[in-house]
């Protein structure tokens, strides 16, 4: 029963208490003075310790939620020790010891009795503050002593269990071997790592307020030095999903097909300046992009050449499908439609210069993304690149992963490139010191084993390698047959090509004496086993002929891509007489197109040999009944191009000189070796 039920029982009314003979100088009961109001003391003033709220409690419906107030009302998630609540919770509690209270006598007023009380309130409240601060503290503690309770079990565990080392997760809880991290995608991640986040980011840390840019990209970074981005033309859209991968084609507006158009027209015409006019109406214009970047990079000028790679990259990623992952893995582009081929090679140009830059896991990300789009197909074979990237970037267990899922049905150890970069994955992974010394052993075993393999497979390695490395072969080995310089001779174009590619590449990540005196034990095993007639050779022998005898062109695409001198110059015929477009190198022979460039009447295939002779001096030279494109300037255009031809052709005889064999000759010191 409540209290204000038990005061009912009695017939205390609030506001309706019979006054006694000492009414008039406020001489209440000792229950009822927190809610009569203030006392007064002597001389008719106030005792402190109660406030002006406690002269007006005289309506029994104001004080209907006491127990509610007995708490003191919230005052940023505290309660206040008011002075109306410290009189009610002293007189309410007063009330609960004693049923009823005398009165006191007249006159007995004490000065001390409301500081008192209120004094007694407050030690009360600090008492509930400090008991709310030792419940949360012995929580904290609970929580802490937990935790250690959790750590001392698994210590007990590992103990009674001896040492154990984590085992590799079971295959179906990993990721896939083409998985790609987003974090990965970015070099300062990289950078961070080997210099610290204050040397990558010192730079960029001030940031502008107004956000230029529409969204966030994962694979570049929009610059504020960027033209403002508008929409090019470009969409990307889906095709097809079946058996969990999705298929998508990049796709050109009829405002992006007629700045297509313009750039094929500007290629034609051999001049650059022709490009960068096109960039000034279409900035983000994907091939005009590549195309000049490339132009940017072979006059050394690598910055801006590295940056219009990324603007193309921005323009490509902001016209992604919204269920396009860069990620997954399972997202596919046909590389036969000529709008999906500008992102496979904005992506490898943008790898080669992370690669050049000294990021070799962020290209190695990049790698894995290029092949993940086609892995089936492999348009830029990207199989030859990254063995070489994951030894660079240290990466040994994920070299050796893929090798053990893939060499089933992909046959990667016919490959030179896998065939030396696993057992040396396994050696430099047997070399690490937090590794058991089992595992260290069975890593060596392995390496040997493999690396044996592959010299039996491809002789023709070693002496090219130890060539390029610097190293003098030992006499039995230079002078033996099967790895002399026959074996190099011997060998297939294809074959020799791969090995060109593979050495001129990766040659220097041999040169450690810790990794020559390996391959110096197990190129003389191998010999042992060639004197021995070992019946392996002979089978190698009969796989390297039956197999290397053409590259495909997806290799040859590779090889004009990477630019490396020796493999460039192994290139068959064929290949290197027809014209190469940097934007387009050596498409596919079952292009799919989508649209189709207009005709236009050429010139050159309609002129005779004195208009072609002109045109190969002046490209802007037109005949009198050819009409150029633009016919608002015709004769403008006509008459400046004789111009030029006139001036091109007095410089050119002015530079003509006759020699005389019956003239005197007179020995000029002072030209020589120089040229007009």
């Amino acid at each position: 029963m409540s209290r204000r039920a038990l005061r009912r029982l009695r017939g205390e009314q609030r506001g309706q208490e019979p006054l006694g003979p000492g009414a008039l100088p406020f001489g209440f009961r000792d229950d009822d003075d927190a809610e009569e109001g203030p006392k007064r003391g002597p001389g008719g003033q106030r005792s402190r310790g109660t406030g002006k709220e406690g002269v007006r409690v005289n309506n029994r419906f104001e004080l209907i939620n006491i127990e509610d107030l007995e708490e003191g009302p919230v005052v940023n998630g505290e309660r206040c020790d008011g002075p109306l609540t410290d009189a009610v919770v002293s007189g309410s509690k007063r009330r609960s010891q004693s049923g009823s209270a005398e009165p006191k006598k007249d006159g007995e007023v004490d000065d001390g009795t409301a500081p008192l009380e209120q004094s007694n309130a407050s030690g009360r409240f600090r008492k509930k503050k400090k008991k709310q601060k030792n419940k949360k503290n012995s929580a904290g503690e609970a929580l802490e002593n937990g935790l250690e309770d959790i750590d001392r079990i698994l210590e007990r565990i590992e103990d009674s269990s001896g040492p154990h080392h984590p085992s590799p997760p079971p295959l179906s809880s990993r990721k896939h071997v083409l998985y790609v991290e987003h974090r990965h995608l970015n070099p300062d991640t990289e950078l961070k790592r080997y210099f610290g986040a204050r040397a990558v980011l010192g730079e960029q840390r001030p940031r502008q307020r107004q956000r230029v840019y529409p969204k966030c990209t994962w694979l570049t970074t929009p610059k504020s030095t960027w033209p403002r981005y508008t929409k090019p033309g470009l969409s990307m859209r889906l095709l097809e999903s079946k058996k969990g991968l999705s298929c998508f084609a990049f796709e050109h507006s009829e405002e992006y097909q007629q700045t297509q158009h313009k750039f094929l027209a500007a290629v034609e015409s051999m001049e650059p300046n022709n490009i960068v006019v096109l960039l000034q109406t279409s900035p983000y214009h994907v091939d005009s992009l590549l195309q000049l970047s490339d132009a940017c990079r072979f006059q050394d000028d690598q910055e801006m050449a590295r940056d219009l790679i990324e603007r193309a990259l921005y323009s490509m990623e902001c016209a992604f499908h919204p269920l396009f992952s860069l990620t997954s893995g399972t997202c596919r582009l046909d590389y036969r439609r000529p709008e999906n081929r500008s992102f496979y090679l904005a992506l490898y140009k943008q790898m080669s210069f992370l690669e050049k830059r000294g990021c070799p896991r962020t290209a190695l990300e990049y790698c894995k993304l290029i092949l993940s789009l086609e892995p089936d197909e492999d348009p830029l074979c990207m199989l030859l690149l990254v063995d070489h990237l994951a030894l660079r970037a240290r990466n040994y267990e994920y070299l050796i992963r893929m090798f053990q899922e893939w060499e089933a049905h992909r046959n990667l150890s016919q490959l030179p490139n896998f065939a030396f970069s696993v057992p040396l994955a396994y050696f430099l992974l047997s070399q690490q010191a937090d590794l058991q010394e089992q595992e260290l052993s069975s890593a060596r075993e392995k390496a040997s084993l493999l690396v044996r393999q592959a010299l039996t497979m491809f002789p023709g390695v070693l002496m090219p390698l130890l060539e390029y490395c610097s190293v003098r072969p030992d006499a039995t080995v230079a002078s033996h047959p099967f790895f002399g310089p026959n074996a190099e001779i011997s060998q297939p174009p294809a074959l020799s090509q791969l090995v060109s590619l593979y050495l001129g590449r990766s040659h220097f990540l041999w040169k450690e004496p810790a990794i020559m005196s390996w391959l110096e034990e197990n190129v003389r095993e191998v010999l042992q086993a060639v004197d021995a007639g070992d019946p392996a050779v002979e089978e190698c022998e009969n796989r390297r002929k039956l197999l290397y005898q053409r590259a495909p062109r997806n290799i040859h695409r590779h090889v004009v891509l990477s630019e490396i001198k020796e493999a460039v110059a192994a290139l068959p015929p064929d290949v290197t007489t027809q014209s190469v477009m940097s934007f387009d190198p050596l498409p596919p022979l079952d292009t799919i197109y989508s649209y189709i460039r207009p005709e236009r009447l050429s010139p050159v295939s309609h002129g005779n040999t004195i208009a072609l002779f002109f045109r190969s001096l002046l490209p802007s030279y037109t005949m009198e009944g050819e009409r150029p494109e633009d016919g608002g300037a015709e004769g403008l255009d006509r008459n400046q191009g004789l111009n030029r031809l006139m001036l091109a052709v007095r410089d050119m005889m002015a530079t003509f000189h006759f020699h005389d064999p019956e003239a005197p000759h007179e020995d000029r010191d002072e030209g020589d070796g120089e040229w007009d």
